[in-house]
């Protein structure tokens, strides 16, 4: 005969709530509505990470792939893309003329820019350089100055995020304490706006192309923070974390070598989108007079600050650039858009 344990009264198993994981501080939302919505989103994406394989067995990154070649915004992001780096890396062998050369100044009047020729294909600028060969060079310029910049938010996000999500993950009073005090942080960065931020990052620092890349690099650090607490806070809730640690496997290790490893998806995605973000970034730097001193190095951002004198004589000169920047950060964003839908499991069918 079966022994049977009967269940005390006023408590019914299944209606049980499951108790919080010790260890884990309450998360705060940044003030403001704008910081708010913004740690949401983060989070959300986070959480991204912590989804199963789907139902048939195939891998998430199996599926991803697959729905990335089956998506047209994907294509179209990654074909930009694509044409933009290319360019970035022969421009300055295929241009026409020296970017910094004045090789049409005898032709420039007073009120008066020649516009597209047979020779200069989008017409010269108010200093006699070829417009055309300047776009082709300052791409890379541009390139450059949005890469170091995601690079350099990444990297000191990561490690913050990194250190805030092992010591959640980690718990305790100790690993409780260092969270808390990171995400503040991290909150105060996100509840300003990030060109704001970058502004200010890049008046401190003085007028330079690094001064740029580091204030734009600065002002995507939270997002990158924040999104990798979140992600390693879904993975630490996964199976296999529960299966190691019933094994005997130390903490520590189970942070370093499986869960910080498994929540770079989301991020790495998050870079895409903040490389268009970091190339808008740093041209309205420039475009306010906190780039490269050396105005002669062609820059987008540069040429169209440059312009801007010359609307009225020629406003091509402020319209190539503009489109030029537009058609670029559009193309990371479309990509970085298909990525997120990609290992969204919601989608997954």
């Amino acid at each position: 005969m079966a022994n049977e344990h009967p269940t005390p009264s006023g408590s019914d198993p299944a209606t049980e709530s499951t108790p919080e994981p010790a260890g884990l501080p309450a998360q705060r939302l940044p003030p403001g509505p704008i910081g708010r919505r913004r740690a949401e989103k983060l989070d959300r994406l986070g959480e991204l990470a912590g989804a199963p394989p789907d139902e048939r067995g195939e891998s998430i990154t199996r599926e991803t792939l697959r729905r990335l070649r089956r998506s047209p915004m994907a294509i179209t992001g990654a074909a930009i893309v694509l044409a933009f780096v290319i360019l970035a890396f022969i421009g300055p062998v295929i241009a026409p003329h020296p970017p910094r050369a004045f090789v049409g100044l005898d032709q420039v009047r007073p009120g008066q820019i020649p516009g597209p020729s047979a020779e200069y294909w989008f017409g010269l600028d108010q200093l006699g350089r070829d417009v055309f060969s300047r776009l082709l060079v300052g791409a890379q310029q541009t390139l450059l100055v949005g890469v170091v910049a995601t690079l350099i938010g990444f990297t000191v996000g990561a490690i913050i995020g990194g250190v805030a999500g092992a010591a959640n993950a980690l718990g305790g009073r100790i690993g409780g304490w260092i969270d808390s005090v990171l995400m503040r942080f991290i909150d105060m960065l996100l509840a300003m706006p990030p060109l704001l931020l970058a502004f200010s990052v890049a008046a401190v620092i003085g007028r330079s192309l690094w001064a740029v890349m580091i204030a734009v690099g600065v002002a995507a650090v939270p997002i990158f923070a924040r999104l990798l607490r979140a992600s390693m806070i879904a993975q630490a809730h996964r199976d296999y974390v529960l299966a190691a640690t019933a094994l005997g496997v130390k903490k520590r290790r189970i942070v370093v070598s499986h869960i910080f490893p498994n929540s770079l998806a989301p991020v790495i995605v998050q870079a895409t989108l903040t490389l268009a973000t970091a190339i808008i970034e740093a041209a309205a730097l420039s475009f306010l007079g906190l780039g490269n001193p050396d105005t002669g190095v062609p820059e987008w951002g540069t040429m169209l600050a440059q312009a801007q004198d010359q609307l009225a004589v020629r406003p091509s000169l402020a319209i190539y650039p503009a489109v030029a920047i537009i058609i670029t950060a559009l193309g990371f964003t479309l990509l970085g858009e298909a990525m997120r839908e990609a290992l969204d499991p919601k989608l997954r069918r």
